[in-house]
């Protein structure tokens, strides 16, 4: 399974971008789905996750209120529209995916297959 993940860019605080990750198989379809982004110097950290059946949603408290993960109809894509974004948004945001298709992960380990991530910059 290979995941492609687009969109990102330079955007002026306060405004907003909408990232994009692409399966390369529709068996991607089941699988949960999250965002994780890297900022530099520091550890990867959770941002949002839906799950395999999309009926459960999670988002990191920063998240809250200004990111909305969602997904395609094949379900193969899974997006994160990213509103109001703020310089400490900056970071390097992966996506990755769960092959339990009623799973629904916040930490790193629970991933099984992860994208090359897509670099955000918010500038002041």
């Amino acid at each position: 399974v290979q995941l492609q993940a687009s969109g990102g860019g330079v955007v002026q605080a306060g405004g907003s971008l909408r990232l994009s990750c692409a399966a390369s198989e529709r068996t991607v379809s089941r699988y949960g789905k999250g965002w994780f982004r890297q900022a530099p110097g520091k550890e990867r950290e959770f941002v949002a996750a839906i799950s395999g059946s999309g009926r459960t949603i999670y988002y990191a408290e920063f998240a809250k209120g200004r990111f909305t993960i969602s997904r395609d109809v094949a379900k193969t894509t899974v997006y994160l529209q990213m509103n109001n974004l703020k310089p400490e948004d900056t970071a390097v945001y992966y996506c990755g995916a769960v092959s339990d298709p009623t799973s629904i992960q916040t930490t790193l380990r629970g991933y099984d297959y992860w994208g090359q991530g897509t670099l955000v910059t918010v500038s002041s």
